[in-house]
């Protein structure tokens, strides 16, 4: 098992945070958030992990992990960074995939690891937690996700109407067993670069724009269920509502660094 965290992205929105530095290197409780990634990756049991390198690439590079440049950062989205690791997904080696704004505890990816499927995503159950700790109407951010009888998905990434049409909330974690990946990469390549995907190009479509094509091409995504043991790290106010939580001792019932396995 190998891991791949996209973190090509600058992060307009953690302005003047992100000046001088790429968004999984902004710190949290002291450290770059790429860090707590790593530790929890290989906590878990992963231990080869590259990056997908954008913005300011020299300082992920300084850190010795693996790499891979995304040279269109600027102009593309996060499924074109994935695509820029292509050779690593066809390499026939089981995969996890993170967006780069994450911070997860090693049971989340224990989870994920042992699900028995060849495309999956962990799905947070207790999402509303979260949501309103970052924000005063959950629905101001929040996207849907509605799975089928068997617990695969069936929608996600659309702004709800309202939470009934949330499920869960996809965290920015995917399992791609080697198996799938070609099948991936082959429907990405056959995608009209002008075609709108969720009223994005294709080099600007968001992840969860190419699943739910994935999906209404027949593709299955499973889900993993999980409860809580993450954060998100979107805007300035999320790193300060985390700080302030950690100062007053709330922030374990979230998300505990090296806790719950």
């Amino acid at each position: 098992m190998r891991a791949l965290v996209l973190a090509a992205g600058q992060g307009t929105r953690l302005r003047p945070l992100t000046d001088d530095r790429p968004k999984c290197l902004v710190p949290l409780l002291g450290r770059p958030l790429l860090e707590w990634q790593v530790d929890a990756l290989r906590a878990a049991g992963i231990a080869d992990i590259t990056v997908v390198t954008g913005y300011r690439a020299d300082q992920i590079e300084a850190m010795g992990l693996a790499t891979v440049h995304n040279p269109r950062y600027a102009s593309t989205n996060m499924v074109a960074s994935l695509m820029a690791a292509s050779a690593m997904l066809r390499d026939g080696e089981d995969l996890v995939i993170a967006y780069g704004d994450l911070v997860y505890e090693p049971a989340v990816v224990r989870a994920l690891v042992d699900a028995p499927h060849d495309l999956a995503i962990t799905i947070d159950l207790e999402w509303r937690r979260l949501w309103e700790l970052r924000m005063s109407d959950p629905l101001d951010d929040a996207e849907s996700l509605r799975l089928d009888a068997s617990g695969s998905v069936r929608e996600l990434g659309r702004r709800p109407l309202d939470l009934s049409e949330i499920e869960g909330q996809f965290m920015g974690l995917i399992l791609l067993r080697a198996p799938a990946a070609g099948h991936v990469i082959d429907v990405y390549d056959s995608l009209d670069p002008h075609g709108e995907y969720e009223g994005r190009d294709r080099d600007n479509m968001f992840m969860t724009g190419f699943l739910q094509y994935l999906i209404d091409h027949g593709t299955t995504v499973a889900s993993v269920p999980v409860a809580r043991g993450w954060l998100e790290v979107d805007s300035v106010e999320d790193l300060e509502r985390y700080e302030a939580l950690d100062a007053a001792g709330e922030l374990a019932a979230q998300w505990s660094p090296g806790g719950r396995g």
